[in-house]
């Protein structure tokens, strides 16, 4: 039987766990630099590896990841709550990285935790599904937001053809329209044509 005050508490858990910035935190601590001043300026992992600092940005992306998984290996293999609860806390980890309240609602990108929470859910054919989406996308389409955007909405289509669940499809659905606000600038431009891989191809010629 679920008791609905332990699940809001983990759900809440999440968030704050979420909100953490631990990428910033890292920086700060590791490079002595604000993480924010490089890249696209968002507090995560990515903009670490930019501001000069490999390790520090594996150990941010791995706090980054770790982070969405705890209040759903509480919930579903501790406490064995059904999986609708955990894609309860797992949206709630996820709005915790993209809105944190530590930083005026500002956040990452949320993928990393996103990632996370994934994993902690055991989703493995989600996670094949975007990684083979995402590699296409990296390779033909030169824009990361749509890179991310398309693999989203491919992954939405593979779950609804393959007959899933409507707790799962609807949590697909709710991390999409977040990642949507989240890449919303870097939708504005274009997809980058004709992609990564045809300007490979065309820069190998050219050296040959």
């Amino acid at each position: 039987m679920i008791d609905t005050a332990i699940v809001v508490l983990l759900a809440v858990a999440a968030f704050f766990l979420g909100a953490c910035p631990f990428s910033l935190w890292i920086g700060r601590a590791g490079l002595r630099k604000d993480i924010r001043d490089f890249g696209d300026g968002n507090p995560g992992a990515s903009n670490v590896f930019r501001a000069g600092g490999r390790v520090w940005g594996v150990m941010a992306l791995m706090a980054d990841i770790l982070k969405g998984m705890p209040f759903i290996v509480t919930a579903q293999y501790i406490l064995g709550y059904a999986q609708p609860v955990g894609y309860v806390i797992a949206i709630c980890a996820v709005l915790g990285h993209a809105y944190s309240p530590f930083l005026r609602f500002h956040g990452g990108k949320a993928l990393a935790v996103f990632g996370g929470t994934l994993l902690a859910l055991g989703r493995w054919d989600i996670i094949i599904c975007l990684v083979i989406l995402f590699f296409i996308g990296f390779l033909f389409i030169n824009n990361d937001a749509w890179t991310v955007m398309c693999g989203m909405a491919g992954t939405l289509v593979y779950l609804s053809l393959t007959g899933t669940d409507t707790w799962e499809i609807a949590f697909m659905a709710g991390v999409t329209v977040i990642l949507l606000f989240k890449h919303i600038q870097g939708l504005k431009l274009s997809m980058g044509k004709p992609g990564r891989l045809v300007n490979w191809i065309r820069s190998r010629k050219k050296a040959a």
